[in-house]
């Protein structure tokens, strides 16, 4: 049920998401809590799949595939509400995502790509195509952190 209604929430928001580029929020703090929540829910959905791919947690096919299906809709998100204006405030956005902006792009494209492939290969019900699948998306998740995200 609780997958349901995450689901259901995650569709819901790519729907909007899509209008979102083209809209304005009405405030930069809507934009960075916007993006803050879509951020929280990619990574309580990725650190399960991680968990199952590390070996911290027993591994669960049908779990693994659910948790895909929301990391693929949800990592493309966030990046509609990096708008002017929301690099302050109650944020850890690091200013080179505005001074190295097709940077910033090209890494968030990559992220998405790898995570596409994760959620392909959760779907597979085979935990040996979830370990490689995680061995490159969760660099690319690293990457980013370490180059966009205040500590």
């Amino acid at each position: 049920m609780k997958f349901a209604a995450t689901l259901a929430l995650a569709a819901a928001a790519a729907t909007l998401a899509a209008s979102a580029s083209a809209q304005s929020f009405q405030k930069p703090e809507d934009a960075i809590k916007y993006r803050r929540s879509a951020f929280t829910l990619l990574g309580a959905h990725f650190g399960p799949l991680g968990a199952m791919a590390n070996g911290r947690m027993p591994y669960d096919a049908q779990a693994a595939a659910r948790h895909g299906e929301v990391i693929a809709l949800v990592s493309h998100l966030p990046y509609t509400a990096f708008v002017p204006g929301t690099d302050k405030g109650e944020t850890r956005a690091r200013p080179e995502i505005w001074s190295e902006n097709a940077k910033f792009k090209a890494a968030a494209e990559k992220m998405q790509s790898e995570v596409g492939k994760l959620a392909a290969a959760a779907k597979t019900g085979n935990l040996d195509n979830l370990k490689e699948a995680f061995r490159s998306a969760g660099p690319t998740c690293k990457a980013c952190h370490d180059d966009f995200r205040k500590d």
